[in-house]
């Protein structure tokens, strides 16, 4: 059996790029739909606009009844969903390789011809306030969500993806026709697909109804941020107190961002980190404990997320900006950085694995790079960081000292932390 997969590429007079990734070994196949368009795309009074959208789509078209795509999907066990993120929207689906047509005439209808009518509009708000409140009741979501505008401040990178209730509210079904009809370009479109499946018939299938979309303007310029920094707080009366930390990381196209994602695994990406080490197991301040990285376009942010008891969260914090300074002021040993490149490119091989996972990395390589970069050249990369990429990576982000934090939680206090947090 031939297990190599084979990349293609065409693009459509109107410049809508596909990328395939044939994956015989497989029976299934994964597609998205892609618009280089997200949340940071939108004006203050479109803030959320791009959410309402992805929900929107599934809501019926011309040929479809919302219930009638849920049922058709479900007829041939198809899984499709959607998402939207700061940078692009996603409509994605994936099916047995034998119901190949049948998905790509779903998905084709759904983001072409849905109708977005206005008492579908309204009953979807209420749908999407409750989304809104989900982050309100989860505190670690919380904590998540106010880390952006307290690191990106009043950039569009702060605003949160879902909108805000009173935008939510003034939506209607022409505001929605106008931004889709606006955004939705040709030239923003990307449609990736991986699995079992043959370039050119795919191609067959979309060319007809996606060659009927007029070719746009090119993309919108996008402001690059700065960053903003400093303390959010908020009372609630809870057993821990949960928080998050948030220093400079890289753009998904510097190229220290191999260096970037080794220091995060180091630092608190797995179990052996310094962080879940040092605060879990030796000191055992947290359950949960770790370190992310966040990257777009033009920025990146390095985050890092613990809930404590309320008492422990100055010296918790005090305990994890030690092991940043540590990690910039000594190099790390080396055994330490190859069990680090070990788990990472451990991780990277397994995800390959996964049709889904191609789907969306095809789609990011085309956006962000405009070609298939091949796995191998990153395992490659990944494994030329030395210890003095550390110093060097941290050196050029952090001089400044510039850290945000958000905390939730009993009696907390902004002057209380803002010691702790000092680079």
């Amino acid at each position: 059996m031939n297990t190599n997969p084979k990349v293609s590429k065409t693009i459509l007079d109107n410049g809508i790029r596909i990328v395939t990734m044939t994956m015989p070994h497989v029976r299934s196949v994964s597609m998205g739909v892609w618009v280089h368009v997200g949340a940071r795309d939108e004006t203050d009074a479109e803030s959320g606009l791009s959410h309402f959208i992805e929900h929107m789509i599934f809501k019926g078209t011309a040929r479809r009844s919302a219930f009638q795509i849920a049922k058709e999907f479900d007829a041939i066990g198809g899984q499709t969903n959607a998402f939207t993120s700061m940078e692009h929207t996603c409509y994605h689906a994936r099916v047995l390789d034998i119901h190949l047509e049948t998905m790509v005439d779903i998905l084709s209808d759904i983001f072409l011809n849905s109708v977005f009518d206005e008492r579908e509009v309204a009953r979807e708000r209420p749908v999407i306030f409750q989304e809104i409140g989900m982050v309100e009741d989860s505190p670690e979501e919380w904590v998540h969500a106010k880390i952006s505008p307290a690191f990106w401040g009043s950039h569009a990178l702060g605003r949160s993806i879902l909108g805000t209730p009173e935008n939510i509210q003034g939506f209607d079904s022409r505001a929605i026709r106008n931004f889709f009809k606006s955004r939705y370009r040709p030239d923003r479109i990307v449609i990736s697909a991986a699995g079992n499946l043959r370039h050119d018939r795919l191609v067959g299938l979309l060319t007809p109804v996606f060659s009927s979309i007029a070719a746009g303007n090119g993309l919108m310029d996008r402001c690059s941020p700065t960053d903003a920094g400093g303390v959010t707080c908020r009372h609630r009366d809870l057993e821990q107190t949960h928080f998050c930390l948030a220093m400079r990381g890289v753009s998904v196209t510097d190229e220290r961002r191999f260096a970037a994602s080794l220091f995060n695994t180091v630092l608190g990406g797995n179990m052996s980190s310094r962080l879940f080490q040092t605060i879990r197991e030796e000191r055992g301040l947290a359950y949960s404990i770790y370190s992310f990285l966040t990257s777009y376009a033009d920025a990146g942010m390095l985050g890092i997320y613990s809930a404590v008891t309320p008492k422990d969260a100055g010296a918790c914090i005090r305990l994890i900006m030690d092991q940043v300074r540590q990690l910039r002021q000594e190099p790390v040993e080396k055994a330490v950085l190859d069990d680090a490149k070990a788990f990472i490119k451990g991780n990277l091989l397994m995800a390959e694995e996964s049709p889904e996972n191609q789907m969306v990395r095809l789609a990011q390589n085309e956006f962000y790079f405009g070609r298939h970069i091949p796995m191998q050249r990153v395992i490659d990369r990944i494994d030329t960081v030395a210890a003095a990429d550390f110093l060097d990576l941290t050196d050029g982000l952090w001089n400044d000292g510039h850290v945000a934090l958000t905390i939730l939680g009993p009696g907390v206090e902004k002057d209380d932390f803002s010691e702790a947090m000092a680079l």
